[in-house]
């Protein structure tokens, strides 16, 4: 075999594992609209912006619910998901509480900023204390003990695997209540959140599908 043969095979096979070495996947967005149409795993949609978008829908995505809830729902030891910013003190301004079911509890615990940069967090955690306090954005996902008036302000206190979280909510606080949920609920003119990533050939590729019910709008 040529020795010009060889190096280039060399430098062909370098080149290939360099490239390797440094590809990252694309993040995953979240895309927020309504449904146009569903055929298959082809799923079409116009986003907020009224950008008409294709998605292939992978071959295990996931269907989640979104009901509007009350306060109420918020009860000692709910896992919730709580949207808030940061205060001052330390202290977490609810924007709005996610209500999970028992079948999702534990489900992405922690504490993080969430994607969209404003400043906000996600925490997913069990709340430890709810109780009264004066009327006051972060995301706090939790499981509750103790519960205030409907009509009062609360601070709840939540705990997850690494720490705890001090949560202000106010009585007109948006809930909304999370459920597992199925294709039939993906029609036409439906509200939805879809996870994607772009593919190499720039084409999106859907995971999990949020739909709200009933009126219901889901967080993006």
């Amino acid at each position: 075999m040529k020795l010009p043969y060889v190096l280039s095979c060399l430098c062909t096979l370098a080149c290939g594992i360099a490239v390797a070495q440094t590809a990252t996947p694309a993040p995953a967005q979240r895309l927020s609209g309504q449904i146009i149409a569903l055929d298959g795993s082809d799923l079409q949609m116009r986003s907020d912006s009224g950008q008409a978008l294709k998605v292939k829908l992978s071959n295990d995505y996931r269907v989640v619910a979104v009901t509007r809830g009350d306060l109420s729902k918020v009860a000692p030891n709910a896992y919730i998901g709580v949207a808030a910013m940061p205060q001052p003190d330390g202290t977490l301004n609810a924007i709005d509480i996610r209500v999970f079911p028992e079948s999702m509890r534990g489900t992405g615990e922690g504490h993080r900023l969430m994607a969209s940069g404003a400043g906000g967090t996600m925490t997913n955690a069990t709340v430890a204390a709810v109780s009264a306090t004066q009327p006051g954005a972060y995301m706090t996902n939790a499981t509750v003990s103790e519960v205030a008036n409907a009509d009062q302000a609360r601070k709840i206190t939540v705990k997850y695997n690494s720490g705890e979280k001090v949560v202000l909510v106010q009585p007109n606080t948006p809930v909304m209540l999370i459920q597992d949920g199925d294709r039939a609920m993906l029609v036409s003119g439906a509200r939805i959140v879809v996870s994607v990533s772009t593919q190499a050939d720039g084409s999106l590729l859907g995971n999990r599908v949020t739909v709200g019910l009933n009126g219901a709008v889901p967080p993006l």
